[in-house]
């Protein structure tokens, strides 16, 4: 349990192809809803919504978290193709927000439904940086600047997350230094959906 007092939030948003391309058996339980392939392919999906202090020491399992509803898990299954994972982000993330699951996955739904995605295919079929990646996002939203947006890459440099920084008020914001994630230069590449 962490509680210090939450100074903003981060959108966290995972490119589905890549959690994929790294699982050892996309049929097995844990993800076959989000990459065997029977439920169509997926692209960006929402990692999740976490509150932020001023520093690294980020609020977490603020409260003890009792299993998320199934109709919950139902309404947002395609946003978050894991039930695993919703429940994951309920209990270590969600209970820092709100003493309901409902509210808290409602608010990562408008967040999320709110972000305009670039063309990804087009990111995908040439080189790319952590800074182009940036301003793609940037110019697909809206009020969004390429300060406020953190890219996550893997060690080989496979683009793993986009995270939007948010104020106080959930509304975009400068990432503070310890949220930017990787460097401008740095090689990113972007795995395209498969066919």
């Amino acid at each position: 349990m962490r509680k210090p007092p939450v100074a903003g939030y981060l959108l966290s948003m995972s490119w589905s192809p890549q959690h994929c391309a790294t699982v050892r058996n996309p049929k097995d339980a844990r993800d076959r809803f989000q990459c065997a392939g029977g439920n169509g392919r997926f692209g960006w999906v929402l990692h999740g919504l976490w509150p932020e202090a001023a520093n690294p020491g980020y609020p977490q399992w603020c409260r003890p978290a009792k299993i998320v509803p199934q109709p919950v898990l139902r309404r947002h299954l395609c946003m978050t193709p894991s039930a695993q994972l919703l429940q994951h982000e309920w209990a270590k993330h969600g209970t820092c927000m709100s003493p309901h699951p409902a509210a808290y996955f409602r608010s990562a739904e408008i967040l999320f439904g709110a972000v305009r995605f670039p063309d990804m295919a087009a990111l995908a079929a040439k080189p790319q940086t952590a800074g182009s990646i940036r301003r793609a996002f940037a110019a697909a939203n809206k009020g969004v600047s390429v300060s406020m947006i953190a890219v996550a890459a893997d060690d080989k440099g496979w683009l793993k997350e986009v995270r939007l920084c948010l104020g106080p008020r959930m509304r975009p914001q400068r990432c503070k230094d310890f949220q930017t994630g990787a460097r401008d230069q740095r090689a990113v590449r972007v795995r395209p959906l498969p066919r």
